[in-house]
């Protein structure tokens, strides 16, 4: 009740902040609350997917965060990182990025808490946010290496976030150079205006501005919406100034940008004139409108045949070659060669430029358009360059490049910075001494982006005709080098989208597992490949006084354990000391099946059961631990469950047999104090291990106790062999080919 409370609080207060003029609808989206993770890798963040309505004026998001039923939970931080178009690069355990990497860490916020609370309810405004996708990722503090059993009680939380958006549905439209008469009370003036393709410039002009204090009317102009970021809004304060104008150079192309208006003076009415003046520079030139069949097979189709039949021998002119022609009537800036998206698989594509290699001259930039769409933003975009330095022609110097979102930067060789009105983009440089380099960029924005190519030339030489060949790939994947030979690239999903996050090991860290600050050695990788595989073989003494006592099922069974323990555990190694005879998740369930059914046998078999009995409850705990292990198996219950089970199984046999009797069983003090106690004491020494002392950190000496103390404690508790059974259940009287049992032979006579 408290959380919709709050939510009917936000929606009335949120009522009267924008004008009346307008026309306001409001929208409210929930997520299905989700349990929380220490972060080890991006794999243990809770993301969250929100989509931003147009003309949205106002997001206001509810965090709420709810702690479960834990003991002693004290203090805790949740962290929250927001994004806009992409999900939120992060790096809360500081590690180191892969070189040739660029990232921005999103935005985050800090939830507490209090040990004496059950909840935190948060709020979180955005006023003017940018419209389209909007991502938010969660996450408790770093993960301590602690491996906590499920099943055990914990401090558990779990995080909802719902948005709250409210947008104008009438916003005023400024077209270009038509002022627009507004008056502006207390309320900011809100307006919209649509920059189209090759736009260079936008400007926005106040005029005839007349308040209180004359011509000083106190306002301000906004360009612009918020994004959480630096640099995406452009501010200008008219105070004092008749005439007063906003500048965007190089707007983002085919958008939508919201203009606002505010004043300084309360309680006033302030007439004013607007406008907008988009520039549009120049156009590329014209492509050709034949479609190149013969250019198009050898770039995309024999490369990946790697051959050459009826097509290698195809040749094109020029003209086809580059897919350009000039038109006179249009001034052109810039040179635009065709880009083929060729999408391989889930998070898997590349840009293919037509005729591989482009000629980059320093008169007009090379600009490549690679279409980017909302469901590529959750891989790595890889951009890589190299010079063909026998193809230098002229003053020669270097080819620059810039990468850059939602505009090209088109005038390379007079920017200092390659950046456009609202992103800060992406440098490349090769040269003759350096003719290649690469940039790798995780979680790109879900925009076009343009890749911008240009020779820079010496000082001291004319750089009118110098040129250079370039060859440029452009591609994405879901991570970066496919995690390397350290880690293993996983598709994760949240609702309807997809995105990749590498999961490192043997104490590889960051986005590629490229970190190895806390890499483990491979001589420690080695000594805990050989402490885990060969401590199962302390399984052999209970084999052995399994088969001596005539117990051949339970032999059986551990000599099953033993052997997919350890295959298991040399499949399942962090590092490069691996070996696996088969798929890795049969091993898994048999060493887990075969784990568990061990004790279930053994129990059994200290309850000294008549054998149909015995073998029936073999059979039948069998059968329902291992549809346990298919549904859960690192649930702690699926151990505890046959072992209390088989307990009271035990328990209940031997209080039969006692009160039968007339004594207690077993009847023998030296079985109790030789036998039965140490087993006991071994076993519990193994749970105790394997419940609370494992970590990541010390799991190769933990678990290989685990096994000892186990495998110890058969020995001690599997019982005696009966009377009637000799040694090894072999007879010492041998018929003919068959073995005599010493019991009565029934002879049949068939009539």
């Amino acid at each position: 009740m408290e959380k919709y409370f709050v939510l009917c609080l936000l929606l009335y207060a949120s009522a009267g902040c924008f004008a009346d003029d307008l026309t306001y609808l409001n929208g409210f989206y929930s997520k299905t609350p989700q349990r929380l993770s220490k972060y080890s890798w991006f794999g243990n963040v809770r993301l969250h997917h929100f989509r931003v309505p147009e003309d949205a004026v106002l997001v206001r998001w509810l965090l709420t965060v709810s702690r479960g039923s834990g003991l002693n939970c004290g203090n805790q931080n949740i962290t929250v990182h927001f994004r806009a178009g992409a999900p939120p690069v992060i790096n809360p355990i500081q590690t180191a990025f892969p070189n040739s990497t660029s990232a921005s860490l999103a935005h985050n916020l800090t939830l507490i808490v209090p040990s004496g609370q059950s909840s935190n309810v948060t709020l979180f405004n955005v006023t003017y946010p940018k419209s389209g996708d909007w991502f938010l990722a969660a996450h408790l503090p770093k993960d301590d290496g602690k491996i906590e059993q499920q099943g055990l009680p914990s401090c558990s939380y779990l995080f909802q976030a719902q948005m709250f958006s409210r947008r104008a549905s009438d916003l005023p439209i400024l077209q270009n150079n038509i002022p627009l008469s507004q008056t502006l009370t207390a309320s900011p003036a809100l307006f919209k205006v649509f920059v189209p393709e090759f736009s260079s410039r936008l400007d926005v002009f106040l005029s005839n501005c007349s308040g209180n204090m004359g011509n000083y009317c106190g306002l301000s102009i906004t360009i612009g919406s918020s994004t959480l970021r630096q640099g995406s809004e452009v501010k200008q304060n008219c105070s004092g100034l008749k005439i007063c104008s906003a500048s965007v150079l190089i707007p983002p192309w085919n958008t939508w940008l919201l203009v606002t208006i505010e004043t300084n003076q309360p309680n006033t009415s302030v007439p004013f004139y607007i406008s907008a003046n988009v520039t549009v520079g120049c156009k590329p030139l014209s492509v050709s409108s034949d479609f190149n069949a013969a250019a198009f097979i050898r770039t995309i189709i024999a490369p990946q045949s790697n051959s050459s039949g009826v097509f290698g021998n195809s040749s094109a002119s020029a003209k086809d070659q580059s897919g350009l022609r000039s038109n006179s009537s249009e001034p052109v800036c810039m040179r635009s060669p065709s880009v083929f998206r060729d999408e391989q698989d889930v998070l898997s594509l590349r840009y293919i430029v037509s005729g591989n290699n482009l000629t980059v001259t320093s008169d007009l930039p090379t600009v490549l358009t690679l279409e980017h769409s909302p469901g590529d933003s959750g891989g790595t975009l890889v951009v890589q360059l190299q010079l063909n330095t026998s193809s230098l022609v002229g003053g020669f110097a270097r080819v620059k490049a810039c990468l850059t979102p939602s505009a090209p930067v088109l005038q390379l060789n007079r920017s200092q910075t390659c950046a456009t009105g609202f992103a800060q983009g992406y440098t490349l440089n090769v040269s003759s001494s350096e003719s290649n380099a690469l940039l790798r960029i995780p979680f790109p924005d879900a925009e076009d982006w343009y890749l911008s190519l240009q020779t820079m030339c010496n000082d001291s030489v004319d750089c009118r005709n110098a040129s250079a060949t370039v060859s440029a790939s452009v591609s994405v994947s879901a991570c970066i080098d496919e995690c390397g030979s350290y880690g293993e690239c996983r598709l994760l999903r949240t609702y309807n989208y997809l995105y990749g996050a590498c999961v490192c090991k043997a104490g590889w860290q960051g986005w590629g597992c490229t970190d190895g600050v806390s890499a483990l050695s491979y001589t420690r990788q080695m000594t805990a490949a050989l402490l885990l595989t060969l401590s199962n073989f302390f399984f052999i003494p209970p084999i052995i006084v399994a088969l001596y006592r005539g117990y051949l099922i339970e032999a059986a069974i551990y000599l099953f354990t033993m052997f997919f323990s350890t295959f298991y555990h040399a499949c399942d190694q962090p590092g490069v000391t691996v070996m696996c005879i088969m798929d890795y998740d049969t091993l898994q369930f048999c060493d887990f099946l075969g784990s568990v059914v061990s004790v279930w046998v053994t129990i059994v078999c200290m309850a000294r059961l008549q054998e149909p009995i015995k073998y029936l409850l073999f059979m039948m705990g069998t059968l329902v631990i291992s549809m346990a292990m298919q549904l859960d198996r690192r649930g702690l219950w699926n151990l505890l469950g046959p072992v209390l089970f088989a307990l009271v199984i035990m328990v209940s046999s031997w209080v039969y047999r006692g009160v039968k009797r007339h004594q207690c069983y077993p009847p023998l003090w030296r079985r109790w104090v030789l036998f039965l106690l140490p087993g006991i004491v071994s076993a519990l020494i193994g749970v105790c291990v394997y419940v609370f002392a494992q970590t990541d950190s010390n799991y190769y000496y933990t678990h290989s106790i685990w096994h000892v103390m186990v495998a110890t404690s058969v020995v001690f508790l599997l019982p005696p062999r009966e009377k009637h059974i000799p040694p090894w259940g072999w007879t010492n009287k041998i018929c003919s080919y068959s073995r005599c049992k010493n019991e009565k032979v029934e002879l049949y006579t068939v009539t």
